[in-house]
């Protein structure tokens, strides 16, 4: 009970107050642990275990991958695999706990080894799980496969529409659409919000609007979805029209600090200074929120886009003051804001800063020789190229997907499903 409610230290007095501790005391220790961000604490709990030699359980197991996996402790994480394999279990929830870790320590060959060695492939939660994982991953081919062979459910259907949006395969994006109105799956919340997601990565933004229209019960996933899908269409106003309706007429739902930032992020690419200015006051005077790193990057472009330089500097001596940490987003930002005020002194700061931060990123080299570039002082840009490539340091080239007539260019055929 003390665990539910975050009462950690109660929970722990109650435990070592127990006369005797069978087994289920102990996995509700260490279940306490992980659930309140605790995991190397949850870790220690299962050392004891040990030392007391109690026996564990699948839930143990369980619990003991999910801190692994918190903590990337791989050796650890391995070690369990191997206790489960010296059981001899073969569980729907121990695969699961397996396939979720190996996914997490970004192993995911191994995970991929775990599913096709069960002989329990055909429960839905082992499919879900293999198919999140797979996506999380980027093996978006086995991720489709595995849907094809499966009756689709809510969780998976989810899972492989954030694989379209990544792959921006609208062909795909659509059966899955269609599956899902078959299904009534539509109503689901979680579910709307990957196709609308789905539909926005794709330059649909009308297909996308169609759907959050749709949404029964929207939340702040789904109003924040859509006005950060007008804000990288370059619709600001629109963006801002809807946030404002979300505020108004959002069923109690509150904007959350994701929200401010897809608003910010929409006027600066619509270069919406004033907007973004209010919408920036909003964080703190309206909300409650505490800005970030990000909001304050985000809303330093709004401002060094539009030439207003002094109130940039102005805004990052106000974020020092309250103990904000700059990020390379923040000095890429400020970095900006010099070029275009041909501002030396200051930029060269900033360059200092970013460096410090980001020695061998190429677009960090990029960035600031496009500053040099910008004041003319040309040999500084020719030795920051010699320093790329002396480091081996390349920028990645631009690249685009497009889908050909809608079907798997591989397979040469649409996505099948079997039926229970």
């Amino acid at each position: 009970m003390y665990s539910k409610y975050g009462l950690v230290d109660e929970s722990v007095r109650v435990f070592h107050e127990m006369g005797s501790k069978d087994v289920v005391s102990w996995n509700a220790l260490l279940s306490n642990s992980l659930r309140n961000g605790m995991p190397r604490e949850g870790l220690e709990v299962f050392q004891e275990m040990r030392k007391e030699r109690v026996e564990f359980t699948e839930f143990t197991l369980c619990s003991l991958l999910k801190a692994c996996s918190h903590l990337k402790a791989v050796r650890l994480g391995m070690q369990a695999h191997g206790v489960v394999v010296t059981l001899g279990r073969d569980l729907v929830i121990l695969a699961t706990a397996l396939i979720d870790f190996y996914s997490d320590v970004g192993l995911i060959d191994r995970a991929i080894k775990v599913y096709g060695c069960l002989n329990c492939r055909n429960d839905s939660v082992l499919h879900n799980s293999f198919i999140a994982a797979c996506v999380k991953n980027r093996k978006y081919k086995d991720a489709f496969l595995i849907m094809s062979t499966m009756r689709p459910n809510i969780v998976a259907l989810t899972s492989i529409l954030a694989a379209c949006s990544e792959r921006s395969d609208l062909g795909v994006g659509k059966q899955m659409h269609c599956v899902a109105l078959r299904l009534c799956f539509v109503d689901d919340t979680q579910l709307s919000n990957a196709l609308l997601d789905m539909y926005a990565k794709c330059g649909k933004i009308n297909q996308a609007h169609a759907v959050f229209d749709g949404i029964p019960h929207k939340d702040v996933v789904s109003w924040t979805s859509m006005i950060a899908a007008y804000g990288s269409h370059g619709r600001g106003h629109e963006a801002i029209d809807l946030f404002t309706k979300m505020e108004q007429d959002g069923n109690g739902v509150l904007p959350n600090d994701v929200t401010i930032l897809a608003v910010l992020s929409a006027c600066s690419h619509s270069g919406l200074v004033e907007q973004g200015r209010e919408c920036f006051k909003s964080v703190e005077g309206k909300y409650g929120l505490i800005p970030s790193s990000a909001h304050y990057a985000c809303f330093i472009d709004i401002l060094g886009r539009a030439g207003h330089v002094e109130e940039v500097w102005c805004l990052y001596n106000e974020m020092i003051k309250k103990g904000t940490k700059p990020t390379a987003a923040v000095w890429a930002a400020l970095l900006n804001a010099c070029a275009q005020d041909n501002d030396v002194l200051r930029g060269e700061f900033a360059v200092k800063h970013l460096f410090a931060l980001e020695p061998d990123k190429p677009g960090i080299y990029v960035l600031v020789s496009n500053f040099y570039a910008a004041i003319g002082k040309w040999d500084i840009v020719d030795q920051l190229r010699l320093e790329m490539k002396n480091k081996g340091l390349f920028k990645d080239m631009g690249n685009s997907w497009f889908s050909v007539c809608h079907n798997d260019i591989e397979t040469n055929k649409f996505m099948k499903f079997v039926s229970e």
